[in-house]
């Protein structure tokens, strides 16, 4: 039994909260628990907010020696970042669009600019100030005014440029209201439709507005219609989706010709397509659901573009009939373009006039692939003369920039890597030619040491989890790191809903990094790395897979010597934070600390619960307990908050938000006070933000500071804690 020292204890003086014990049972498929915390989960509880409160009281006081750290390297973050700084314009028409950052203020500025004669490439001023003629299209500071919350949900110009569409939250709970403002007067109409999910779409007039509302589960299911300038209560519902596991949303194809209707569940999808010109017309099927499949579809000339994976567990591509032509809605009219390749994932598409660009995953890392068009005179793309972009980092991620325009021979896109800041590049897909425009900058640091890529380095190595499956993980640090076991090390890892955690810069990680730090992305199972079945082999009754997963990381970068566990962090958030929750149950004396942000870490009990926001919808990737036993016990073996134990556990760091709607507040605040009742070790800290929603804090600034607390929390943790045998 390893024993820890006083830096890892009760910050001395301090007195934790207690919760009070009120015991609640829980009985399914004729097993009884007892939760005595569930009184937690009732926000008008005057208890429960007092509870919260003492809470931030405790974790305030408990980091008051971390001030000076927290205010360097919140300095450092502010000082490496160009604060006036301005986004790579993309065209769309007569215009260039772009948003933009003012010095001191804490959200974007929209913009768009006319397109000049002879203007070919983006204006870009090196130093961030606004384009000379400018329109400022929404101003988030100006917004923001007022409220200590800010988020968009939609913002969406109408094709013809006319208008925009714009929805607000101002209190993190991702229920928005919707307006309109005629961009040539500048008004703000009347039109105001309240209690709306994300995004939005235009006709391709401008004169009708789409959008979706969401059910008492939080859950986009219904898409309505707007004619601008009609009362909202007259709006038209043209879908909606009766099966509580859909999510319905909806957009425009990038040719503009279509409004589609993505309906899908975590296995299946159906869409429907709406001429964008006849805005009261009726939508049609593409193909009706099949359990288990899942397509998306694009619109290319006299042709749709299905990605599915229909008998191709990575997916494939086909061509299609368009609505109205003969085998439409036929599944089987599909025609192979790309056909299923077990190394690859094709995960996106972006059809032009005159090509076709494939954003797919290989072998861990993300590419870009070009189809030129055939010479039948058609919209076919041709295989045989298909080429991938290529790059010379060993491990980097790259992907699709904002591409407005149909008819362009330029595809904009983004690359990254673990030393190379964000970089946004032109390709010219007549010769393959990159044009860097612009690579994120990176200042100097407050002692005015610049950042030079060259002294930092990248490596890609290879766990091995416990039934043998090799586990990618990517590493950065400063050259000349040590590998002796003596360098602080933070791990970080997700591992679900197939999405990836790819090797990208980060600004915060150089504070890291110049205090000896190894940075290191655990790529487990249950992420979608590499590929669709790394995703199904860390799911539903796979689950457990991932957490052994990052324990194999972690065990591999202590045995590799680029660190020890009395110097090795973890982080994660969200379901990555049920990652965290279950490792420190797993493995606690593998980890010094524990960083868990917004943790899905009661998960059994809110996945019994239908009534909760979200539930019904992720029993295809968590599994049904509620009418499943098999799936109810393998659950309750590895949710976070059932399996606390009498063990010694790394100090831990939570922290959550009040108005999250995707991972209630109190499934961390009952984590919190069952891990000081039950468990040994720590401190256990938990921080709530009392405006906020899943993202934390909305500002850059606020953001900012609160990244410069967890990043100090976590360099005292990894630099001070000492473990005896």
């Amino acid at each position: 039994m390893s024993t820890t020292s006083p830096a890892t204890s009760k910050p001395s003086g301090l007195t934790p909260p207690v919760a009070s014990r009120i015991p609640s049972e829980r009985t399914h498929h004729g097993d009884t628990v007892i939760d005595d915390y569930a009184w937690l989960a009732d926000p008008k509880n005057p208890e429960t907010i007092a509870y919260l409160e003492a809470e931030n009281a405790y974790t305030e006081a408990a980091t008051a020696h971390l001030a000076g750290l927290r205010a360097d390297v919140f300095g450092e973050i502010k000082a490496r970042t160009q604060e006036t700084d301005l986004s790579v314009p993309v065209r769309k028409g007569d215009w260039w669009r772009y948003s933009r950052m003012v010095e001191g203020q804490q959200y974007p500025i929209h913009c768009r600019r006319r397109v000049r004669p002879g203007e070919t490439t983006p204006p870009l001023p090196a130093d961030g100030q606004p384009l000379d003629g400018e329109e400022i299209l929404l101003d988030g500071n100006k917004l923001a005014e007022g409220h200590d919350f800010f988020s968009l949900g939609a913002f969406s110009v109408s094709p013809d440029g006319g208008r925009l569409a714009y929805s607000t939250d101002f209190s993190g709970n991702e229920r928005y209201t919707l307006k309109i403002k005629d961009l040539a007067t500048g008004e703000t109409l009347p039109d105001e439709i309240t209690n709306t999910g994300h995004g939005c779409a235009w006709s391709l007039d401008g004169s009708a507005l789409f959008y979706v509302t969401v059910d008492d589960a939080w859950r986009p299911y219904r898409v309505h219609r707007h004619m601008v300038g009609t009362p909202a209560a007259s709006d038209v519902i043209i879908y909606e989706e009766p099966d509580e596991k859909f999510w319905t949303g909806i957009w425009l194809t990038r040719s503009e010709r279509y409004l589609q209707i993505h309906t899908s569940s975590k296995l299946t999808s159906e869409v429907r397509l709406l001429d964008a010109a006849d805005p009261a017309g009726e939508p049609v099927v593409v193909a009706p659901r099949r359990q288990g499949v899942e397509y998306e579809v694009e619109h290319a000339g006299d042709r749709l573009l299905i990605l599915h994976n229909d008998g191709a567990e990575n997916f494939e591509l086909a061509t299609a009939p368009l609505p109205g032509a003969p085998g439409a809605g036929d599944p089987g009219s599909w025609t192979p373009l790309i056909r299923h390749d077990r190394s690859t994932r094709l995960l996106d598409v972006d059809p032009f006039a005159d090509y076709l660009v494939v954003y797919f995953r290989r072998n861990g890392l993300t590419g870009l692939r070009v189809l030129p068009a055939g010479d039948d005179g058609t919209s076919a793309y041709s295989t045989g003369g298909a080429w991938e972009i290529g790059f010379p980092e060993p491990v980097y991620a790259t992907g699709p920039g904002a591409n407005l325009e149909y008819e362009s021979g330029t595809y904009r896109l983004g690359y990254t890597s673990m030393v190379t800041p964000s970089s946004v590049y032109d390709c010219d897909l007549a010769t393959g030619e990159l044009t860097l425009l612009k690579r994120q900058p990176v200042l100097p640091a407050p002692d005015g040491t610049a950042y030079e890529p060259e002294n930092f380095e990248q490596f890609r190595e290879w766990a091995t989890a416990p039934d043998g499956t090799r586990i990618p993980v990517s590493l950065v640090c400063r050259k000349g790191t040590p590998r002796d076991g003596s360098a602080p090390c933070l791990l970080y890892g997700y591992g679900s809903y197939e999405h990836s955690i790819d090797p990208t810069f980060s600004i915060p990680r150089l504070s890291l990094l110049d205090r000896g730090f190894v940075f290191a992305l655990a790529h487990v199972r249950g992420g979608g790395e590499m590929g669709r079945s790394w995703y199904d082999d860390g799911k539903m009754l796979a689950k457990k897979n991932t957490f052994t997963d990052f324990v194999a990381c972690a065990e591999h970068l202590v045995a590799q010597r680029w660190t020890s566990p009395e110097r090795l962090v973890a982080r994660g958030g969200s379901a990555g934070g049920l990652l965290m929750g279950a490792v420190a149950n797993l493995a606690p004396s593998a980890f010094a600390g524990i960083v868990a942000q917004v943790p899905f870490v009661d998960a059994l009990n809110s996945i019994l619960d239908p009534s909760l926001p979200l539930t019904v919808i992720e029993w295809e990737e968590w599994g049904d307990p509620l009418h499943d036993p098999a799936v109810y016990e393998y659950m309750k073996s590895y949710t976070p908050y059932e399996n606390v134990t009498d063990a010694e556990y790394p100090a831990i760091f939570a922290l959550t938000s009040l108005n999250d709607t995707r991972v209630l507040y109190h499934e961390p605040a009952k984590w919190t006070a069952r891990l000081r009742a039950t468990a040994r070790g720590g401190p256990f800290l938990l921080k709530t933000e009392m405006e906020a929603g899943h993202g934390g804090r909305s500002g850059r600034y606020d953001a900012w500071q609160e990244e410069a607390l967890v990043l100090a929390w976590i360099i005292h943790t990894a630099t001070t804690q000492t473990r005896h045998p």
